[in-house]
């Protein structure tokens, strides 16, 4: 099984910058395809981005196009997340997620089996 830890979550103003990070141990990232996903309280967990397993096709809510990027470095066991002009509708719990569809951005959060703890960003407008 692969355990996730998130990091690099904070208070950060409106128009400001975050990365992100999500450490993987147990097994090799490089089996799977990787997410991002956020929760505001009272909502759902939504899709954010999305990155096949050997990094070369990406997916983006149309809510961070332009504005997040999502990457890997599989020799490291990291998934990241950079997001650039943040907003104060950012504002979320971030998890990260490992899907077993290893070719497929899968957009669901019922395509993923397995769960980071999450890591807070508040963005202050």
């Amino acid at each position: 099984q692969v355990q996730l830890v998130e990091s690099g979550g904070g208070l950060v103003q409106a128009g400001g910058s975050l990365r992100l990070s999500c450490a993987a141990s147990g097994r090799p990232l490089s089996r799977y395809t990787m997410g991002w996903f956020r929760q505001a309280p009272g909502k759902e967990r939504d899709f954010v981005a999305a990155i096949i397993s050997s990094g070369a096709s990406t997916s983006y809510a149309d809510s961070v196009k332009g504005r997040f990027t999502i990457s890997r470095d599989n020799a490291k066991n990291t998934l990241y997340l950079q997001m650039n002009s943040l907003k104060a509708e950012d504002t979320a719990v971030y998890y990260c997620a490992t899907s077993p569809n290893m070719y497929y951005t899968e957009l669901s959060p019922g395509y993923y089996n397995a769960w980071g703890q999450g890591t807070q960003v508040t963005v202050s407008s």
